[in-house]
């Protein structure tokens, strides 16, 4: 495993969130953290979806000015890439070993080594919730906090199996083409904002879509075939005991598996929130939703106070400074039960 000594990082500045990358050399090859806000505070590590990276992945959520004002006030954000999907990445060698679930998640690991992180808060996307749930499993010291959007925790069915094979086959022979991007958006994003004959394409949609366009194929391929080798993770999500919440979309493709993921985790210290009218990618289609669900959570770190800010944004999240109170679902606002988040998707 590489220590934060051996690892080499190469800083750039970037614009799409005034962020700066470091692309660090893990033992399991490269890997993108952009960075941002105070080192001092907090960290918040960020892991995005299959082909998409922190500006389609997390832009909606972080340009949503109360849910912005939230989390930047209390963390330092470190949005990482999986390998090869950051801005402007070129080609991965195809002889470069293709890696696996277990080896992202220990890439993880790197990454908080060598920015000398400890125990941090999580926040990530359905492959990307997967990849750091399966950290957190793995290194639960190492993690305080998880939130996850439209999570994945089973290893794929046939049909998803069989799917993401053929997307494979579509990416190494075709490209980013017209199929695989239909795929995809259906992946993220629910039938509505997805437009039809009588209804337009939404912008979220159509951003996403030339994003897509820059990703390089081979490198998606990696992903997405890594993330259809995943084990069931089940058994190890009951020994977790970090808070855990977790928003799945109404219309996602992956409800059930959020609904199965919650049923495996400890009810005292986790809650899921439903979004109506939203695909799996809440964090773009419908970001003001997480809001209050996620300023309860963070109450219970002392991140958060209604109406004001905590006097200490700098102080670090320690599990002894969560009173019992503040572990149950309830005192997070929260059922265990899903919630009917009603968010009116039209002007």
């Amino acid at each position: 495993m590489g220590e934060s000594n051996e690892s080499v990082s190469i800083d750039m500045e970037t614009i799409s969130l005034g962020g700066k990358e470091h692309i660090i050399q893990t033992g399991r090859g490269s890997i993108s953290v952009i960075v941002y806000g105070d080192k001092d505070k907090p960290a918040l590590i960020t892991y995005p979806d299959i082909a998409l990276n922190y500006v389609s992945c997390f832009q909606g959520l972080f340009f949503c000015p109360e849910a912005a004002t939230l989390l930047l006030h209390s963390f330092c954000i470190y949005h990482i890439s999986p390998p090869g999907h950051e801005l402007g990445a070129a080609p991965i060698c195809p002889d470069d070993p293709a890696p696996s679930v277990d080896d992202l998640a220990d890439q993880i690991l790197e990454v908080l080594n060598f920015f000398g992180l400890g125990a941090v808060m999580c926040m990530g996307v359905t492959a990307g919730a997967y990849i750091l749930s399966l950290f957190a499993v793995k290194y639960r010291e190492r993690v305080l906090g998880l939130i996850l959007v439209s999570p994945l925790c089973k290893a794929p069915s046939w049909t998803e199996w069989l799917c993401n094979k053929l997307m494979s086959n579509l990416l190494y022979y075709y490209g980013m083409c017209g199929l695989v991007k239909e795929y995809l958006l259906k992946r993220y994003f629910s039938k509505e904002v997805r437009g039809g004959i009588e209804v337009p394409e939404s912008d979220i949609v159509q951003a996403c879509r030339r994003l897509l366009d820059e990703r390089q194929s081979v490198n998606v391929m990696r992903f997405l075939e890594a993330i259809n080798g995943r084990p069931d993770i089940s058994e190890g999500l009951k020994r977790l005991k970090c808070r855990t919440l977790i928003f799945v979309g109404e219309f996602s493709p992956f409800h059930t598996e959020a609904l199965h993921m919650t049923s495996k985790l400890d009810r005292r210290h986790s809650a899921l929130v439903e979004v109506q009218a939203c695909g799996s990618m809440v964090t773009e289609e419908q970001p003001h939703a997480m809001l209050i669900p996620m300023e309860y959570f963070l109450m219970g770190y002392g991140l958060y106070r209604p109406c004001y800010f905590s006097d200490s944004p700098r102080s670090p999240l320690s599990p002894s400074c969560i009173s019992p109170e503040l572990l149950s679902p309830e005192s997070m606002g929260l059922k265990l039960k899903p919630i009917k988040t009603r968010v009116s998707v039209r002007a």
